[in-house]
């Protein structure tokens, strides 16, 4: 009876799809185009019509799958990228209903004021509202209160899509390797924590505590005491949309340097912190009176290791200095490409990306077009998709676009490369080999420290103690502390030889030591 149930709201969804002229452009599209209706729509606006109409659960889908061009192509990609999430907003008594069960108190408790909803999405809406504080002073702020029966809903449709993701990679041997079901998981992982108001909450923080000191970039202040999980209060922005070009022009501001400043703080944020907005288009960005970069909607955000961060800043100073073997040197080091092949090849592999590249005039040179063609050839050379690289290259498409918009002759190389050449100079080379020796061995410590913690020592009678680190041991307590003070000797001496090595072979090779 489910699978029954499953395959008419599949039936719905396709239905929809071609109802709204989604279908058209693919093959077979003349006949589709006799059902749709008939409107001059683009692709993307007929996507975008058709994922609002099947509901929440569909727009988020369609936003997860924009990031993974590996699964649906490049040109539905971007299609979906430019999906809008525009939904019905639901009435002013259900919000107050939401905010009340939510944080427990009496609107009136939480705020002077609270207003008719001006914004609405698939997850939630926003109202503006006012708060009043200790000093009697008012501030306007954002209120973001979850959409009712959402997470019902995307539990529901959830099933669903496990449902197809499963027949799927039972039936269609060649979509096996794209692995579905594990997506469809992450999806779920990734809306779960965003219909709970507080990772968003947490997210805006986390971000503000990152770029403290930077200047030209900022994200609006959370107010905790009225956030809850299905609530989020933060600093209301005025200012101009980035996208209003001649409003900020009239205001006084130079959108050459706007553009400039928005790339250089997405890529800090990416290199320097490993953590970025993953949704940063034009409705997202405003400039507040002080010329300042503002964003908001930290619903989505991605994340790069060490590793990720590593990766791109090498691949984009070496694609910068047309340095192809060292790009090749670093999907090898990252263990991004197969050992079956060689790094030689591999680096002729960049060399045809990069030099046609180079060919054109400096405006016309697209990072994330680069880094999109980039994947596309290490996929022959059996490279595996890297889920966070991929949505870092879905920003970045977005994030260059609206820089182009500010200034259409915008330098992308010129704007990242102090950015690019400041991380390179900082985290490779002989100032991060002595950071790594010094992080290496407090982190050899530690696991000593833990392994110490509790382990067996064994006497030649046969009987056995169990040693703790927290000071306390169950017999021959002077035998156990010499040996645990033996260990940790042994490992600063292993640490004063790594720092020998350093400054012997590495900074000063001249001096004997």
């Amino acid at each position: 009876m489910m699978k029954i149930v499953m395959l008419v709201r599949f039936a719905w969804a396709g239905w929809v799809l071609v109802r709204e002229g989604v279908l058209t452009f693919s093959g077979g599209g003349w006949f589709f185009g006799l059902i749709a209706r008939k409107r001059s729509f683009s692709r993307s606006e007929r996507m975008s019509c058709a994922m609002n109409r099947l509901g929440p659960s569909y727009v988020k889908l369609g936003q997860f799958l924009a990031t993974r061009p590996d699964i649906i192509g490049r040109d539905a990609a971007e299609d979906l990228a430019l999906l809008q999430d525009r939904m019905k907003t639901f009435s002013w008594k259900v919000a107050v209903s939401q905010i009340e069960a939510s944080l427990g108190r009496n609107i009136k408790d939480i705020f002077y004021c609270f207003e008719e909803p001006v914004a609405a999405a698939s997850v939630a809406q926003v109202h503006p509202a006012w708060v009043r504080h200790e000093d009697g002073s008012m501030r306007r702020v954002a209120v973001k209160v979850i959409r009712p029966g959402v997470r019902r809903a995307f539990a529901r449709d959830i099933k669903s899509f496990f449902f197809a993701a499963e027949l799927a990679e039972r039936y269609l041997i060649s979509l096996r390797r794209l692995s579905l079901v594990r997506i469809v998981k992450n999806l779920q992982k990734i809306v779960r924590m965003e219909m709970d108001l507080r990772f968003e909450a947490a997210a805006i923080s986390e971000m503000a505590e990152n770029i403290t000191g930077d200047v030209g970039f900022r994200v609006p202040k959370v107010y905790w005491e009225c956030t809850g999980r299905d609530v989020l209060t933060m600093e209301w922005v005025d200012g101009i949309k980035i996208s209003d070009r001649d409003g900020l022009i009239a205001a006084g501001y130079d959108p050459c340097k706007l553009a400039v400043s928005l790339i250089q703080s997405f890529l800090r944020h990416t290199l320097r912190d490993g953590f970025f907005h993953a949704d940063m288009h034009s409705g997202n960005l405003f400039v507040d009176k002080d010329g300042v970069i503002v964003a908001v909607d930290f619903g989505i955000t991605g994340r790069l290791g060490q590793k990720e961060q590593r990766f791109l800043a090498e691949i984009l100073f070496g694609f910068i200095h047309r340095d192809y073997k060292r790009v090749a040197e670093v999907h090898f080091a990252a263990g991004y490409v197969s050992d079956n092949y060689d790094v030689a090849t591999f680096a002729q592999a960049n060399r045809a990306i990069g030099e046609p590249i180079h060919g054109h005039s400096v405006e016309g040179i697209s990072m994330a077009r680069l880094l999109s063609l980039l994947f596309e050839v290490t996929d022959i050379f059996d490279m595996q998709a890297r889920p966070e690289l991929l949505l870092l290259q879905k920003t970045m498409v977005v994030v260059e676009g609206v820089a182009r918009s500010l200034d259409p002759n915008f330098n992308m190389w010129k704007a990242a490369e102090p950015v690019v050449s400041e991380w390179i100079s900082k985290n490779i080379g002989p100032v991060r080999f002595i950071r790594d020796i010094f992080e290496g061995s407090q982190d050899l410590i530690q696991a000593f420290r833990k392994k110490s913690e509790s382990f067996d020592v064994f006497y030649g009678d046969g009987k056995k103690d169990r040693v703790l680190h927290s000071g306390f041991y169950s017999s021959n307590d002077a035998f156990h502390k010499k040996l645990v003070f033996d260990s940790r000797c042994a490992l600063w001496i292993i640490a004063f030889c790594c720092l020998v090595i350093v400054f012997k072979f590495v900074l000063f090779p001249f001096v004997r030591i």
